[in-house]
């Protein structure tokens, strides 16, 4: 009889040598034994957290798939890293750390994968950054692993209507207006969120979910079944037991994450609806797996992909809806039935897309969420890339639910969110204008804040589509109206964008995907001979660390490019 596979690919440096005496020591305190010994390590990278309820139920989920791996005949390890809720650091000082907290949850999962010579591991994430963050540590170690989704959390309830986080932020801009009052505005806050799972729409966590699916890198289905499903613990002991096999198999990530499987990821965002910061994360994970992905990429799937997906914000549906009918392996099958995606991409399963989406049923007959390729929301998808003299290395605009494609208007500049907010609760910012909030980039904000709590203030004030907002920083998955974020270069570093003044003539086009503003030559040359760069608005910390070293918005923020 052949012996059996030795597939402890690294912690055989520990679990071997005479000199690792000390070393075992350590494990047999934990619970190891002599077998245990024999065995891959796996690791459970868990984002559990009590301060998201995106995250709250992965403790279980984490254990699941600790039994997974160690039915299978791994020896398991779990640990934790943060997480930052978006919903709850937004609108104030909190939401800097937002996108900053992306790659401390991916350094910290590598710091402890590779200190602990661990051979493969399963990521559970849930809340925004925590799916690119796992994803992006998974790239960067390429040892065996296996990505499971926290789920998405259920609709809130109110007065017979479905509500969500979304609904809270615009209610305030209702209660601004004078729309509703006190009693009504705490019954959307007590109602919105009622339980575990990440933030119901297309929003942020659920796009990103999707996208790692498409991308081959988690179980099929995971992405849409819902956090209070009962299948979801069954899903992570079958990401647990998936990491020994793709050992068993020698698949690695980067044998997953190709060009091509992020075409597919990029396809499935773009069919669905999905966030803008589907961008700025899908171009850092290709980058930790040394893949070029460029905005240019994003174009030329966009050209091909209709939008089909009758999905909040800017329609009326949410991810368990989209469960109930099939969820995102019906809508993959579909896209696969037209030719839209790479069938020949590897996945964790060990067969490819093709083979997987062989198995998968198809969406439910009669249904209204997903539409026809032959009648889509839009033709193409809706995440457009803009250019010009505004945004020289590109900008993002989300034109789902939009009927107008063009918009002129005066500048109205603010150089920080709160300055902005305080224009809109004044009435400052009228039909017609170009909202403008700058430096608040990668650098400058630092940490690149989303701006929900204004797009919410501006729909909630019968506004949206009626004023362009403009801006260096970013959106929520949550955000909808005329919306353009990662303007780049930022203000802070030179970008023209720190050029404007109050009342400059702006364009937007996302039929041309042209961005500019009205300024000759020379005037344009003036006002950069003039510029003077501020000083970084952290001298210690965290963000000043994130702030000297993160990338530009167009090349994914991330902080461990050009280091050399």
């Amino acid at each position: 009889m052949a012996d059996k596979q030795d597939l402890r690919i690294r912690s055989k440096v520990i679990s071997d040598d005479p000199n690792r005496v000390p070393n075992r020591s350590m494990l047999r305190a934990v619970g190891f034994e002599d077998e245990d010994f024999k065995k891959p390590m796996i690791g459970v990278a868990s984002t559990w957290s009590e301060v998201t309820p995106c995250n709250v139920h992965i403790d279980q989920l984490a254990r699941d798939a600790k039994g997974g791996a160690a039915d299978n005949g791994g020896a398991p390890m779990i640990f934790n890293t943060i997480t930052v809720s978006d919903g709850i650091a937004m609108g104030h000082e909190g939401m800097h750390y937002s996108l900053p907290s992306r790659e401390v949850i991916a350094d910290s999962i590598e710091t402890v994968t590779n200190a602990e010579r661990l051979d493969g591991v399963v990521a559970i994430g849930g809340c925004d950054k925590t799916t690119p963050a796992c994803v992006m540590a998974i790239g960067r170690m390429n040892i065996p692993s296996v990505y499971v989704y926290g789920g998405t959390i259920q609709p809130g309830k109110l007065n017979g209507k479905d509500i969500d986080i979304v609904s809270s932020f615009e209610a305030v801009g209702q209660y601004q207006q004078g729309i509703i009052n006190d009693e009504e505005l705490h019954q959307v806050e007590c109602n919105a969120c009622p339980g575990a799972g990440a933030c119901g729409g297309m929003y942020t966590a659920n796009t990103m979910a999707a996208a790692v699916e498409a991308l081959g890198l988690s179980i099929p289905g995971s992405s849409s079944t819902p956090a209070v499903n009962d299948y979801k613990q069954s899903e992570c002991r079958q990401a647990g037991e998936m990491v020994i096999n793709l050992l068993e198999q020698g698949i690695y990530p980067r044998d997953i994450m190709t060009k091509k499987a992020f075409e597919n990821a990029i396809t499935v965002v773009m069919a669905l609806g999905g966030s803008t910061n589907a961008l700025l994360h899908l171009t850092a994970m290709a980058h930790s797996a040394d893949v070029e992905l460029s905005l240019d990429d994003f174009e030329v799937v966009r050209q091909r992909v209709p939008h089909i997906a009758d999905l909040k914000p800017s329609g009326k549906y949410v991810m368990q809806d989209l469960f109930e009918i099939g969820g995102v392996p019906g809508v993959m099958k579909l896209l696969h039935e037209h030719d839209l995606l790479h069938g020949d991409c590897l996945t964790v399963t060990g067969k490819t897309i093709a083979e997987n989406l062989g198995d998968a049923p198809s969406l439910k007959e009669g249904q209204d969420i997903i539409r026809s390729l032959d009648d889509p929301i839009k033709p193409n998808g809706p995440l457009v890339v803009l250019r010009g003299n505004l945004a020289p290395e590109g900008a993002v605009a989300k034109m789902s639910g939009q009927t107008i494609s063009r918009f002129e208007g005066p500048a109205r500049v603010y150089d920080s969110e709160a300055d902005a907010t305080r224009a809109i609760m004044d009435n400052e910012i009228q039909e017609g204008d170009v909202l403008v909030v700058r430096h608040v980039g990668p650098k400058g904000g630092p940490g690149m804040p989303e701006m929900l709590s204004i797009t919410a203030m501006i729909v909630g004030r019968g506004l949206g589509g009626k004023v362009a907002l403009l801006t260096d920083g970013r959106f929520s998955g949550g955000s909808h109206g005329f919306v353009i974020g990662h303007v780049a270069p930022e203000a802070h570093v030179g970008g023209p964008i720190g050029l404007l003044k109050e009342g400059d003539t702006i364009t937007i086009d996302s039929e041309t995907q042209q961005i500019n503003f009205a300024v000759s030559d020379e005037e344009f040359e003036r006002r950069t001979r003039e510029w003077v760069q501020p000083e970084l608005k952290h001298k210690t910390g965290v963000l000043a660390k994130y702030a000297h070293l993160v990338s530009s918005s167009a090349k994914g923020a991330v902080t461990d490019k050009n280091l050399e």
